[in-house]
């Protein structure tokens, strides 16, 4: 697939100090470590603050209040999830085939959604009752999609994928299928397989769903 521009991270620009900087990520890993073990609502500024080794009052510094660093923690792992769309599938540099991408893709974002699965579970379910988190994760969503689809019609345009297929929809469809596979299988055990397996599975699906072709 060819490169695109990355999708662009509208959040502010954090502290400018490097002390500020340090400090404020110190907040948002310990504000991970309280929400995975408590959860959101019962997760109080006193224990992030804590967790960090600050003070309460160094925490408004930084952040206005519980929902927002929660938000902040909920974009990092958005991040880290999304990150192998531009680091491998739409990498300019890559000699590897549209399915062989694919494959690498989605396993680098399965094993980074089961390294965090903890938080994950927390996000998925904030997100259906906070709606700042759930527009903040929409809008993320949206913006890949697009990205996809874009990359979906260069394909076809290329030979190397049905040529039938919307490109939209499709995007939409494999996101979907992708977003709440790791969810059901990863955070919320209903899903019961070898990792490597559910790896392959997955990649499969979506490779037979684009009806790729070998260049």
């Amino acid at each position: 697939m060819s490169s695109v521009a990355p999708v662009e991270n509208s959040r502010p620009s954090g502290p400018r100090s490097r002390k500020g900087a340090e400090t404020r990520a110190r907040l948002l890993e310990g504000a991970k470590q309280v929400f995975e073990e408590d959860g959101f609502l019962e997760a109080r500024i006193s224990d992030i603050a804590e967790r960090a080794g600050l003070s309460h009052g160094s925490f408004y510094h930084y952040f206005d209040s519980k929902e927002q660093i929660f938000r902040e923690v909920a974009e990092e792992m958005d991040d880290r999830l999304s990150a192998p769309l531009g680091a491998v599938i739409l990498d300019p540099a890559s000699r590897a085939s549209p399915r062989e991408r694919i494959a690498m893709a989605i396993r680098q974002h399965l094993e980074s959604y089961r390294d965090e699965a903890r938080i994950m579970g927390v996000i998925e379910q904030v997100s259906r009752f906070d709606e700042p988190v759930n527009a903040a994760r929409t809008e993320r969503h949206d913006e890949i999609r697009e990205v996809v689809a874009r990359s979906i019609a260069r394909l076809q345009r290329r030979g190397l994928a049905d040529p039938s297929l919307d490109p939209q929809l499709t995007s939409a469809a494999i996101g979907a299928m992708a977003s709440r596979f790791a969810e059901m299988w990863l955070t919320q055990g209903l899903v019961d397989c070898d990792f490597d397996a559910g790896v392959d599975e997955l990649s499969r699906l979506v490779a037979n769903a684009l009806g790729l072709r070998d260049p």
